[in-house]
């Protein structure tokens, strides 16, 4: 069997978000493997051979709108992957990276998704539970421009201050509500994210300093731990653990599933609903 074709990646036009480090760069590297044309965006230099390369501020329209201009006319596959810590003070930043830039990015994009092309986000465990938080993570979906959605988030204080959470609450909600949307679904073009566990990346200690009342790096480290490995004795994943699943949803292999949000996490999120089913 030739896995390249399998895929389904070779000689097609690929963009990929956050590709400088950890998961991203893990895709990236997977989808070289693959034949792909990569073009790669990060707010930090890219190493990687790929058919260009990128730096943009994705929390920024007007550099969004710089690289789009700069992008091919045809898209097989956009993957959305970047992503920044929820320090406080920097909850409106947090929720233009973590979610309102990449729904921006997705919807001027996706007149040059091809027919059955793919869509695919890294969201994250922190996004479990949205449904509880579904209608008012549509009210941010159905804003449509972004002066706009800077409003919307700046009179809710009270919503975003645990600004990581709701970004990912919001993403989950966007793949769910849009999978059957007409703007997808009359070119069946797929849209999907992984939902990654604990993963050690070169953003760790962003996250450890931010979880963190004190912005103390080991201590921030110590909760995270608590709250998703040492309850079921287990380990942090590494960034192939998440870019190579991300790459496989992206894919030709994965050609009949749209709508989902994939925890890859060991199965702790599932426990999580164990319990609650058991209570």
């Amino acid at each position: 069997m030739d896995l390249k074709k399998l895929f389904g990646y070779e000689n097609k036009n690929v963009v990929i978000t956050g590709a400088a480090s950890g998961m991203s760069k893990s895709a990236c590297e997977l989808l070289l493997e693959l034949g792909a044309n990569v073009y790669a965006i990060d707010i930090n230099p890219i190493d990687l051979p790929v058919k260009k390369s990128y730096q943009a501020d994705l929390g920024k329209k007007e550099e969004i709108d710089r690289v789009i201009k700069d992008l091919p006319e045809t898209i097989d596959a956009l993957f959305l992957c970047h992503a920044i810590a929820g320090f406080k003070g920097k909850e409106l930043e947090v929720e233009l990276v973590n979610f309102f830039g990449q729904k921006y990015m997705t919807e001027e994009l996706l007149p040059r998704i091809t027919y059955h092309g793919s869509i695919s986000f890294i969201s994250s465990v922190g996004g479990f539970g949205y449904e509880q938080n579904y209608k008012t993570c549509l009210e941010v979906i159905n804003i449509k421009d972004w002066d706009t959605a800077v409003n919307w988030y700046q009179n809710h204080p009270d919503i975003i201050a645990n600004s990581y959470v709701f970004a990912k609450q919001c993403m989950n909600t966007y793949v769910t509500n849009k999978c059957m949307d007409n703007a997808f679904i009359s070119r069946k073009i797929r849209i999907n994210a992984i939902c990654p566990g604990y993963t050690i990346t070169g953003l760790s200690d962003d996250f450890n300093k931010s979880s963190s009342a004190t912005g103390n790096a080991e201590e921030g480290k110590e909760m995270i731990e608590n709250m998703f490995i040492n309850g079921w004795n287990g380990y942090a994943a590494e960034p192939k653990d998440m870019g190579y699943p991300l790459v496989v949803l992206g894919s030709n292999i994965c050609s009949y599933m749209s709508g989902e949000c994939i925890y890859i996490d060991h199965g702790l999120t599932s426990s999580w609903k164990d319990k609650s089913l058991l209570n």
